[in-house]
């Protein structure tokens, strides 16, 4: 796959990119956002379809994908570190005042 991107990230405003490969822990991904070119390690394994920080996210904090806040943070993130159920609780399915 050289020369094509690995991730993408959708929105300029998003925190997380997303795997369209299987990625390994410890490998360096190249992203592309804001019109400048990132290099970042990656901490986990990233299944395909799935996210990485592209920054360091608070815990608490908003994961941020479609420049949209999809999820809530349940422990901080590290950069480059996998995004999923075991550190996010999602805001899809959530009623007001649940």
């Amino acid at each position: 796959m050289a020369g094509k991107s690995k991730v993408i990230v959708i929105n300029e405003k998003d925190n997380v990119a997303t795997a369209i490969v299987p990625l390994k822990a410890g490998s360096t991904v190249v992203v592309e956002t804001q019109g400048r070119t990132e290099r970042i390690k990656l901490l986990s394994t990233i299944a395909m379809g799935h996210k990485f920080a592209l920054q360091e996210i608070a815990k608490g904090a908003d994961v941020i994908k479609y420049g949209e806040p999809i999820g809530q943070t349940t422990a901080p993130i590290s950069r480059g570190e996998h995004v999923h159920v075991h550190n996010v609780v999602s805001h899809r399915g959530r009623k007001e005042g649940a």
